[in-house]
Protein backbone atom coordinates (compact mmCIF):
# COMPACT_ATOMS: atom_id res chain seq x y z
CA UNK A 1 0.00 0.00 0.00
CA UNK A 2 2.29 2.97 -1.19
CA UNK A 3 1.85 6.35 -0.09
CA UNK A 4 2.48 9.12 -1.67
CA UNK A 5 2.73 12.62 -1.38
CA UNK A 6 1.56 15.53 -3.50
CA UNK A 7 1.82 19.31 -3.95
CA UNK A 8 -1.15 20.94 -5.52
CA UNK A 9 0.02 23.43 -8.07
CA UNK A 10 -3.77 24.88 -8.05
CA UNK A 11 -3.96 25.82 -4.53
CA UNK A 12 -0.75 25.00 -2.83
CA UNK A 13 -1.43 22.86 -0.68
CA UNK A 14 0.54 19.02 0.25
CA UNK A 15 -0.95 16.09 0.55
CA UNK A 16 -0.20 12.54 1.35
CA UNK A 17 -2.39 9.94 -0.71
CA UNK A 18 -2.78 6.46 -0.01
CA UNK A 19 -3.11 4.03 -2.32
CA UNK A 20 -4.39 0.13 -2.02
CA UNK A 21 -2.48 -1.60 -4.40
CA UNK A 22 -0.14 0.13 -7.00
CA UNK A 23 -2.52 -0.77 -9.53
CA UNK A 24 -4.77 2.02 -7.91
CA UNK A 25 -1.86 4.64 -8.42
CA UNK A 26 -3.55 7.33 -10.57
CA UNK A 27 -1.45 9.51 -13.35
CA UNK A 28 -3.42 13.12 -12.49
CA UNK A 29 -4.26 12.29 -8.73
CA UNK A 30 -7.13 14.87 -7.81
CA UNK A 31 -6.79 17.27 -4.99
CA UNK A 32 -8.60 16.17 -1.89
CA UNK A 33 -8.47 19.85 -1.22
CA UNK A 34 -9.71 22.04 -3.99
CA UNK A 35 -10.78 19.02 -6.57
CA UNK A 36 -8.29 19.85 -9.22
CA UNK A 37 -6.25 17.52 -11.07
CA UNK A 38 -3.02 19.54 -11.01
CA UNK A 39 -0.96 18.21 -8.80
CA UNK A 40 2.99 16.98 -8.72
CA UNK A 41 4.39 14.28 -7.29
CA UNK A 42 7.20 15.33 -4.24
CA UNK A 43 9.55 13.33 -2.40
CA UNK A 44 8.56 12.28 0.56
CA UNK A 45 10.29 12.70 4.44
CA UNK A 46 11.93 9.61 5.65
CA UNK A 47 14.35 8.22 8.31
CA UNK A 48 16.17 5.85 9.13
CA UNK A 49 17.46 3.73 12.48
CA UNK A 50 21.13 3.58 13.48
CA UNK A 51 21.67 1.56 16.42
CA UNK A 52 23.95 2.86 19.69
CA UNK A 53 27.26 1.11 17.94
CA UNK A 54 26.81 2.92 14.21
CA UNK A 55 26.09 6.44 15.92
CA UNK A 56 29.38 5.86 17.96
CA UNK A 57 31.43 4.66 15.02
CA UNK A 58 30.14 7.73 12.81
CA UNK A 59 30.18 10.09 15.80
CA UNK A 60 33.58 13.31 15.21
CA UNK A 61 34.10 13.83 18.88
CA UNK A 62 36.23 17.19 17.39
CA UNK A 63 32.87 18.32 15.46
CA UNK A 64 31.14 20.97 17.35
CA UNK A 65 27.09 20.63 17.97
CA UNK A 66 24.73 22.61 18.22
CA UNK A 67 21.78 22.42 20.53
CA UNK A 68 19.67 19.99 18.34
CA UNK A 69 22.20 17.53 19.33
CA UNK A 70 21.45 17.33 22.37
CA UNK A 71 18.33 17.81 22.59
CA UNK A 72 17.93 13.95 21.08
CA UNK A 73 17.69 12.03 24.40
CA UNK A 74 19.76 8.95 22.52
CA UNK A 75 22.93 11.41 22.12
CA UNK A 76 23.34 11.59 25.90
CA UNK A 77 26.54 10.15 27.04
CA UNK A 78 27.42 9.12 23.24
CA UNK A 79 30.57 11.73 23.16
CA UNK A 80 32.03 10.55 26.49
CA UNK A 81 31.39 6.82 25.53
CA UNK A 82 33.13 7.26 21.75
CA UNK A 83 36.27 9.95 23.53
CA UNK A 84 36.54 7.00 26.03
CA UNK A 85 37.32 4.46 23.43
CA UNK A 86 39.26 6.34 21.44
CA UNK A 87 41.38 7.18 24.83
CA UNK A 88 41.26 3.31 25.62
CA UNK A 89 39.13 3.81 28.16
CA UNK A 90 36.76 1.43 30.00
CA UNK A 91 34.19 3.57 31.57
CA UNK A 92 32.31 0.00 33.35
CA UNK A 93 28.70 -0.92 33.69
CA UNK A 94 28.30 1.90 36.27
CA UNK A 95 28.63 4.82 33.62
CA UNK A 96 26.51 2.93 31.14
CA UNK A 97 23.39 2.72 33.58
CA UNK A 98 23.93 6.07 34.42
CA UNK A 99 24.03 7.26 30.69
CA UNK A 100 20.86 4.70 30.68
CA UNK A 101 18.98 6.63 33.82
CA UNK A 102 19.76 10.40 31.84
CA UNK A 103 18.21 8.83 28.86
CA UNK A 104 14.95 7.77 30.15
CA UNK A 105 15.27 11.28 32.73
CA UNK A 106 15.45 8.87 35.80
CA UNK A 107 18.59 10.60 36.80
CA UNK A 108 16.23 13.09 38.33
CA UNK A 109 14.00 10.66 40.67
CA UNK A 110 17.45 9.90 42.55
CA UNK A 111 17.71 13.55 44.20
Amino acid sequence: MPIYEYYCRACGRQQSLLFMKMGDVQKSPQCQYCKRRRLTRILSRFAYHQGEEARLKNLDTNAPRDETFYRDNRNVGLWAKKRAREMGVELGSQFDETVEKARSGKILDDG
